[in-house]
């Protein structure tokens, strides 16, 4: 199976950085019935941050409101899915690196032979971003490149 990759909606959270509250906000998710993409937190000060990327934006958004978050989006942000392989990452990056393209943030994982990542551009160089990506998708595989789903 080929790599793919999407621009995709993505909400945040700010929480309280201790012990048990990003359990708390994925068995919120959890019973709601809603899958996420990927989930990423990193702690801002005394505060955490917790990235959320909803499979149904639209679920997700209903959950969160029954909940009372306060949250912020949807923003924008890619989400890479492929064959784990040596270096899965490395050709995008790089790509991104020489079309003058900064990468704000990137985070990956590899699994039982497939990996994913997602990572941030500014949002001045979405448009660039999925250029590159489609000139790499039909470089690589033109069948992939011609289904490969990107956003607006």
């Amino acid at each position: 199976m080929a790599d793919s990759v999407r621009l995709v909606d993505y909400f945040y959270v700010t929480i309280p950085n201790k012990a048990g509250e990003g359990a708390r906000l994925l068995q919120t998710l959890q019973q709601a019935r809603v899958n996420l993409l990927a989930f990423s937190a990193f702690p801002q000060g005394r505060k955490a941050q917790v990235d959320f990327v909803p499979e149904d934006a639209a679920a997700f958004r209903a959950a969160a409101k029954k909940a009372k978050w306060k949250v912020v989006g949807p923003k924008k942000v890619f989400l890479v899915q492929g064959d784990d392989r040596l270096g899965a990452c490395a050709d995008l990056i790089g790509a991104l690196a020489r079309a003058g393209i900064n990468v704000i943030a990137w985070d990956a994982v590899a699994v039982h032979g497939r990996y994913g990542a997602i990572f941030w551009v500014a949002p001045k160089d979405t448009k660039k971003t999925q250029k590159v990506i489609n000139s790499m998708m039909v470089q690589i595989d033109p069948v992939a490149a011609a289904i490969a789903t990107l956003g607006p």
